[in-house]
């Protein structure tokens, strides 16, 4: 995990990989979870039965769990110590780039792309995040997530 002391040490990353975050798990229960929360009850995402005869050959998670996992990530790649909050201010481009079958193990490498101070204690940044699935060649999902801190020191 990347542990910045300002906002003067994260602009100073501008253009960089700040952080490649540690493996998490994608599960079945968590698909049926989000697919209750959505409403999106495809049977790619729920019928395992249904789903080894389908074009994958495996369930997989939907491409908005994929995408709802980059707060986890932030969480688990980066912290600004004295930030009193965090917010997602939204999401500029989002591709799925492959199919996330359940049990795969996913992480995200975290690139600053543009970072831009807020008055009077924040800060607005642009992270291009690519979530990785191991053992596959392409990314299963990159996404240009802005996020927002308040509080922390200069």
């Amino acid at each position: 995990m990347k542990t910045f002391r300002s906002y003067t040490e994260v602009c100073a990353c501008v253009g960089q990989e700040v952080a490649v975050t540690d493996w998490i798990t994608i599960t079945q229960e968590q698909v049926n979870l989000f697919a209750d929360a959505t409403g999106d009850h495809q049977w790619i995402h729920i019928d395992p039965e249904r789903a080894r005869q389908g074009p994958f050959g495996a369930p997989i998670a939907h491409g908005f769990l994929t995408l709802s996992l980059i707060p986890r990530f932030f969480e688990l790649g980066l912290h600004i110590e004295g930030a009193r909050m965090g917010v997602n201010y939204g999401l500029n481009r989002v591709r799925f780039t492959a199919p996330v079958p359940v049990g795969s193990r996913l992480r995200a490498r975290l690139t600053l792309q543009a970072a831009e101070r807020l008055e009077p204690e924040g800060l607005q940044m642009t992270w291009l995040v690519t979530v990785e699935r191991e053992g596959a060649d392409k990314p299963v999902c990159v996404a240009e997530s802005l996020a927002r801190n308040y509080g922390a020191p200069v």
